[in-house]
């Protein structure tokens, strides 16, 4: 666990989440600022920088970080009509917090994938 990760702290305890979806690898909960009527974050327990990185390190934890993404997804309604899986990768890709997470995010249409400059 890295104490500085904010995500670590939450697969900890350290810090409060409204879990949706527990594995084994994996923890989905609810983002404390949502871009969609549904925005769930889904994490691999272990540290990873972001997903170049644990695709690199680790294949098979990346394919669960998927597999609970298409889970949540399910569980949320979202499978029916569409959803969004979104890894945002270092600072000019958006990435927040240095801990790889999926953005599983829904419940409405969502536009274009880019907003315009």
């Amino acid at each position: 666990m890295d104490n500085s990760c904010l995500f670590c702290r939450i697969v900890a305890g350290e810090i409060p989440a409204t879990v949706v979806h527990r594995t084994e690898t994996t923890l989905a909960f609810r983002d404390i600022n949502p871009k969609a009527p549904t925005h769930v974050l889904v994490i691999p327990v272990e540290h990873y920088a972001d997903v170049a990185v644990l695709a690199e390190a680790n294949p098979s934890v990346a394919a669960d970080v998927l597999a609970s993404a298409a889970a949540v997804a399910e569980m949320e309604g979202l499978a029916a009509d569409g959803f969004r899986v979104i890894f945002n990768t270092g600072e000019d890709g958006g990435q927040e917090v240095f801990h790889v997470h999926a953005h599983v995010v829904g419940g409405a249409p969502l536009g274009p994938m880019l907003a315009g400059r």
